[in-house]
């Protein structure tokens, strides 16, 4: 298991995160799998539940395990993870933090 988790994740988005594991029945065995979905200008962040690959690196914050395959590590370096909740829906957000 890694220390470093090369992205953040807000404390509102984390909430978030454990509630839908604990509310829809996830698996113990699952763990939160962040990643990109295409590449090049149609890329696009993924986040979802998932059991442990071969090719991950993982991570864990407040008991919660996190999967990023090795592969797109270096697309979610300095990612930033939140949760927002406005008239217009709710959803998790995915901002790149700017040095």
């Amino acid at each position: 298991m890694n220390k470093f988790l090369p992205l953040e994740i807000t404390s509102l988005a984390l909430q978030e995160i454990k509630n839908i594991k604990q509310n829809k029945g996830i698996p113990a065995e699952y763990a939160l799998r962040i990643g990109i979905r295409g590449g090049g200008c149609s890329a696009s962040y993924l986040i979802g539940f998932d059991k442990p690959k071969p090719s991950d690196e993982t991570y864990e914050i407040e008991d919660l395990q996190i999967l990023i395959d090795k592969k797109h590590l270096m697309y979610l370096i300095d990612l930033q993870v939140d949760f927002e909740e406005t008239s217009e829906g709710r959803g998790f957000t995915f901002t790149k933090k700017t040095k």
